[in-house]
């Protein structure tokens, strides 16, 4: 039995569990060599007395823990302490994919690619290094807050496929996402663990498994005999290529599927460029030779003759036959034939007199409650199987979800099992006074309470470090589950005081300087003022010499004032002005014709427009102007009677032009 604070191999402390499983548990611990946070999970008691799967079981964990890739749980160490075998994991905060599906259903296209490209890069990984899953399901997926997904458990599973799985209680959660030959018990390798990525791809984009059922062995039969409806039949948003991605994946023959992991991330990454393309490439069969298909009957031979099972310490070689016993099988199998169409005949008569159940529509129930869910299945033989969770966005007493799903037009059969999920409603949690305790032990506590907590550090001269001052919801107060609760924890007490020391005429990198090493915090504001000198401190508070608390913001101003640049611009107006206004080359004082006037509009950014009237057919115009930095020139030449002439803007960047001059071109 595994307590909270017990050490495990004098390493890992128990913090909490946080998961129970029919082979393991899993706790949250913290490694004390390395100070971090790791998941340790802790070998049923039961499966512990059994030397042939522990040896199994340490032998591939081991092999596993070679896997390195981000969408993998990282493996860390394997052993035993006391009679408790152990694996320590990397520790993932997130949720299940088989939680994240029952919560929402049926997810978004672009999160199922995007989980499955990142799913498929972690097997592809594995499938490199030899080592093949081969229990590939949503409850083994972890997807953290920023989408990534982990898979777990890779070598683990391995070795609880060598024993009996039914021993561990967990078929019912696996089977549903078993190949055919591992459902007969036969051969698995990497295309087995390809199946069940498309039956979890399958799961993600229509909230439901593919093959259901009451027992696991109906659920088995039905991945070897039955095809499934096609994902896009239940979700019609599904796009072609993603439909056909999925059916190569789950096709029966090994053979017909993806013949590797590259393979089905290639058209994955198809899809997501091209998601309606005709990509997917299915192989003929037409001219392969027939193959049997072992049946259940065989399944212990298979296994007992599949290498992947075999232990590196062999079983005792088998005893030759007698020939008494071979006359004994020999007579039991004429005997069999014999009386073969006998039994056929009786056996046909029977199920003939009971008849087949008859098909009835499925039920929608989404959404009912209890009492008139019953009365929808009231005329029929359909049984349900009730069970109550909590939910924020379903009113308490209401279905959240049933199993099978409802597809109009869907039938079950009668007596079949409709499995209803009701809302209790928003889960509450009792906010507990944590005042006084250490930030560790209140953490604890409304972690326990299903809460969340925000840590905000305080100063205070009363409290010692480490202790929660106060807290927001206060003590007692009811809320929701999930909620936040604000911790402010004090971080010691005996604050220095520093005396505040003059920084005024300073540069501004000299007096963030000196007030950073003195241990106070600096908050920088700008002034302009022509008498002091640019870049110096102009003022400061608190006051030099005054005596504040070490982490004090002090608030410098900076006097950015920058002295205005002198430039000079140039204006070819006969250049920029048309010839009708500049008269002839030559002034003719007899026929009066000389060059108009113009006005020149010069604009210096914000400021007032300089305005000069000159001679049409000046050459060159100076204008002096001031300022700092880059600003826009606007130049406009308008006639005497203030009709538009010619217009243009630059940008003049006073730090690196001293002069520029207006021209045609």
């Amino acid at each position: 039995m595994i307590v909270k604070g017990q050490k495990i191999n004098d390493r890992y402390q128990i913090i909490r569990t946080i998961g129970e499983g029919g082979m393991a548990n899993v706790y949250l611990a913290h490694d004390i060599i390395l100070d971090r946070d790791v998941a340790v999970k802790v070998l049923r008691g039961d499966l512990a007395h059994d030397e042939k799967f522990v040896r199994r079981f340490q032998r591939e964990a081991i092999s596993a823990s070679s896997l390195s890739h981000p969408n993998i749980v990282e493996m860390y160490d394997v052993g035993e302490d006391d009679g408790n075998y152990y694996i320590v994991m990397e520790y993932i905060d997130g949720k299940t994919l088989k939680n994240l599906i029952k919560k929402r259903g049926a997810l978004t296209l672009p999160e199922v690619i995007d989980i499955m490209l990142q799913l498929t890069s972690a097997v592809m990984c594995a499938h490199d290094s030899y080592i093949i899953h081969r229990d590939i399901k949503p409850h083994n997926i972890i997807i953290t807050e920023d989408g990534i997904a982990k898979v777990t458990d890779f070598g683990i599973a391995k070795a609880v496929s060598n024993s009996t799985i039914t021993a561990f209680g967990t078929t019912i959660g696996s089977v549903h996402y078993f190949s055919p030959e591992h459902a007969r018990g036969g051969y698995t390798d990497a295309k087995s663990d390809l199946y069940s990525l498309g039956v979890v791809m399958y799961e993600m984009l229509t909230g439901r498994v593919p093959f259901d059922a009451d027992t696991p062995v109906s659920i088995a039969l039905k991945h070897m005999q039955e095809k499934p409806i096609e994902p896009i039949k239940l979700n019609p948003t599904i796009p072609y290529a993603v439909n056909k991605i999925i059916m190569k994946a789950m096709e029966k023959d090994p053979n017909e599927r993806y013949q590797s992991a590259t393979e089905m991330l290639k058209d994955l990454s198809m899809a997501l460029k091209n998601p309606e393309g005709d990509f997917v490439e299915q192989k003929d069969f037409t001219n392969q030779y027939t193959q049997r298909i072992p049946t259940l009957g065989e399944q212990e031979y298979i296994r007992n003759n599949d290498e992947d099972y075999e232990d590196e310490e062999q079983d005792e070689p088998k005893k030759k036959m007698s020939k008494k016993k071979k006359a004994i099988i020999i007579t039991v199998i004429i005997l069999g034939i014999i009386l073969l169409p006998v039994i056929g005949f009786f056996g046909m008569k029977t199920i003939m007199d009971w008849g087949v159940p008859k098909d009835v529509d499925l039920p929608n129930l989404v959404g009912k409650t209890l009492e008139e869910a019953n009365k929808e299945i009231e005329k029929t033989d359909i049984k349900l199987e009730k069970t109550e969770e909590f939910n924020a966005d379903v009113e308490a007493g209401k279905i959240i979800s049933q199993e099978p799903p409802y597809i109009d037009g869907y039938t079950v059969k009668e007596n079949s099992t409709i499995k209803i999920v009701i809302s209790k409603g928003t889960e509450k949690a009792i906010v507990e006074n944590v005042k006084g305790k250490t930030y560790e032990e209140a953490a604890q506590i409304l972690d326990n309470a299903n809460l969340k907590v925000e840590r905000i550090d305080q100063t205070s001269k009363t409290v010692e470090a480490g202790i929660v001052i106060d807290q927001d919801p206060a003590g007692d107060k009811e809320v929701n589950a999930g909620d936040t609760v604000k911790l402010y924890v004090s971080s010691g007490t005996g604050i220095k005081q520093v005396e505040v020391e003059s920084v005024i005429g300073k540069s501004e990198e000299a007096a963030n300087s000196i007030l950073t090493k003195a241990g106070l915090k600096v908050n920088i504001g700008y002034k302009e003022d022509s008498s002091k000198p640019t870049d110096t401190v102009l003022s400061q508070d608190p006051a030099p010499g005054e005596k504040v608390d070490e982490g004090t913001t002090v608030t410098i101003v900076v006097n950015n004032y920058k002295k205005p640049q002198t430039a000079t611009i140039y204006v070819n107006v006969k250049d920029l002005v048309p010839k009708s206004l500049q008269g002839s080359e030559t002034t003719n004082t007899t026929e009066g014709e000389t060059a108009k006037e113009v006005k020149v509009q010069l604009t210096v950014g914000e400021g007032a427009a300089q305005t000069t009237t000159t001679s049409a057919d000046t050459p060159s115009l100076k204008i002096d102007i001031q300022g700092t930095g880059q600003v826009e020139i606007a130049l406009k030449i308008s006639s005497s009677t203030d009709n538009e002439i010619y217009t243009r803007s630059i940008i003049f960047d006073f730090d690196t032009q001293t002069s520029y001059t207006f021209k045609k071109g």
